[in-house]
């Protein structure tokens, strides 16, 4: 993992460099400068525009009782599109386009989520209903494909004692 790093920090920005060059080249010094600003403003109102709509979609179905597992997944892309934004560069703006549009941000999601699935895991800490005073503390642990459910797999429907626990 360490020699992909390292490679990246030294192929991308010889990479950006050329680019720039052949940029610079074809339209001149200014228009070229002029363009990298233009594209990094407008990078910074498209991820502040699709992070606020991520955002949203997470409070409502946060709201709903759901836990928001590709809304999650969306953000950090999304917080990934922005440092390419922002990084002068014709080739990291393009990478960041495409993470900001939501069909390709949801194809890397799906990838990303299969490639990590053993990995990704959602802890859920229920310390009682409201107004059951906190009469039970119960901690669920269920992978990213039962993240859409209200409730973890195993959970029994509540039976009338002080106690209520999750099935083995």
């Amino acid at each position: 993992m360490i020699g992909v790093l390292f490679l990246l920090f030294l192929i991308v920005p010889i990479i950006e460099l050329w680019v720039i060059l052949q940029v610079g080249q074809a339209l001149g010094v200014l228009p070229t400068l002029a363009l990298l600003i233009a594209v990094s403003v407008a990078g910074a109102w498209l991820v502040k525009r699709e992070g606020l709509g991520v955002w949203r979609r997470a409070r409502r179905q946060i709201e709903r009782g759901e836990v928001p597992a590709n809304e999650l997944v969306d953000g950090l892309l999304v917080l990934l599109a922005g440092a390419l934004m922002l990084t002068p560069g014709f080739v990291t703006d393009a990478a960041g386009v495409l993470l900001l549009l939501p069909p390709s941000r949801a194809a890397l999601r799906t990838l990303l989520v299969r490639r990590y699935r053993d990995r990704l895991r959602v802890t859920s800490r229920f310390s009682g209903f409201p107004g059951s005073g906190g009469a039970f503390v119960a901690t669920a642990v269920y992978d990213v494909e039962h993240v859409r459910d209200a409730t973890p797999p195993g959970w029994r429907s509540p039976s009338p004692g002080p106690s209520r626990e999750l099935d083995a």
